[in-house]
């Protein structure tokens, strides 16, 4: 595989922490959380471990929401929940999913629900030399399954790592897998772990 480009999604307080307001069945300490957790924890560290640079998008807005358009029941149940404002410690990463500071990791915040829209995304991939994609998140359903599509409709090839994402719904997140596999490569973190450099 080419040298690909992460994108790691919420990985945030308010999605991933068991105090966040976001319940995406993640709020308490079970296996499944630990699971993702550790998933996409070894994702991070196998793309530092062979160079490849990480795209750290996070979800915030201001603290009177005047910067979200609710025009989705997604988007108006983050308001309802007070969730992700910008300074928060909700809307932080979570500590052990935190970007690192070594000059091949960047952050972007975006307010949609695909990571693209409204961001520099595509400008960064473009600086890198992106051809290959891998995508990663919270929840799979909504700003992966997003994500994915525009990323492929932009002509990128894209790597769905499964443990490493997650929904509320375990159907839903196999849905929304089955869905990808027509546009995108389904993985697990280990195989990509396995894959030449």
């Amino acid at each position: 595989m080419e040298r690909p480009v992460v994108i790691a999604l919420h990985y945030q307080n308010d999605v991933l922490h068991t105090d966040g307001r976001i319940k995406v069945g993640l709020d308490t300490d079970g296996e499944h959380r630990a699971a993702l957790i550790s998933a996409a924890g070894a994702l991070l560290r196998c793309a530092r471990k062979n160079d490849w640079p990480i795209i750290h998008a996070r979800v915030a807005y201001r603290g009177d929401y005047s910067d979200l358009i609710a025009n989705a029941p997604i988007l108006e149940n983050v308001k309802k929940l007070g969730a992700v404002i910008e300074g928060s410690w909700g809307a932080e990463f979570l500590d052990a999913l935190s970007p690192h500071e070594n000059g091949k990791e960047y952050i972007v915040t975006h307010k949609r629900i695909n990571a693209f829209y409204g961001t520099h995304v595509e400008a960064l991939l473009t600086m890198l030399g992106a051809r290959t994609l891998i995508i990663a998140g919270v929840a799979t359903h909504s700003v992966v399954e997003s994500t994915v599509r525009h990323a492929v409709d932009c002509g990128y090839r894209v790597v769905v790592p499964a443990d490493a994402c997650s929904s509320a719904d375990p159907l839903s997140h196999q849905a929304s897998l089955s869905s990808m596999s027509l546009i995108a490569k389904i993985s697990g973190v280990s195989q990509l772990m396995e894959s030449p450099k």
